[in-house]
């Protein structure tokens, strides 16, 4: 079995991985994201999961030949780039823009072999089609809080779900990490993604 570490605070990725058998051990890197700046949204979401990944790879205590995998994504509208609104004020602004229209879901993947040094790294990207939703359903969701803390002020996956009504590849990339990218990736190192696969915790019955 092949240990991998996710470098990300996100319950989202970390339910994806763990959805495709997958129990990562969870590092948040702490990096300050800010200092990139200047960058098209796909360079700015590989960017940043570099960063990640980097920082947590270069850490002492991880296990032992494990595979550290750093994630980020921004939502590209009319060539900008928009992380996490962080207020309600902007996230309500974000999706009056956002409405009836349609945006490309950029997620920077990035990921460092600690027992050879190697990394790769891509970004996967995915359109997305936005309901066109009114000011009332949009104070609404706003108010849960939820788009507040996410990137493009949406989740697919979430209470946001019925405010998306098409996407144009894939749906894991949206949550925030896309698997058949991934699953390149590994195998780009040298590694099988089966090897990632937890072992099963007990025997499964046979029914009947």
């Amino acid at each position: 079995m092949t240990h991998l570490v996710l470098a990300s605070a996100s319950p989202a990725r970390l339910a994806t991985l763990r959805s495709a058998g997958i129990e990562p051990t969870v590092i948040v890197s702490g990096v300050d994201e800010s200092q990139l700046t200047g960058l098209s949204p796909v360079e700015l979401a590989r960017g940043l999961a570099e960063l990640k990944s980097a920082a947590v790879a270069a850490r002492a205590d991880l296990p032992a030949g494990a595979l550290v995998l750093g994630c980020d994504s921004v939502l590209e509208l009319d060539g900008e780039a928009l992380g996490k609104p962080g207020d309600p004020q902007t996230a309500t602004q974000r999706w009056q823009a956002m409405r009836g229209r349609s945006a490309v879901l950029q997620s920077g993947h990035s990921l460092h072999d600690t027992a050879t040094g190697r990394h790769v790294s891509a970004t996967a990207s995915t359109t997305v089609h936005f309901a066109d939703v009114t000011d009332d359903e949009i104070a609404a969701y706003v108010a849960t809080g939820e788009p507040l803390h996410v990137a493009g002020a949406f989740t697919v996956d979430g209470l946001g779900g019925a405010f998306v009504t098409g996407i144009e590849g894939d749906f894991h990339n949206v949550v925030g990490v896309s698997l058949p990218l991934l699953r390149t990736m590994v195998a780009d190192l040298g590694h099988r993604w089966v090897d990632l696969w937890a072992p099963p915790t007990g025997s499964r019955g046979s029914g009947g």
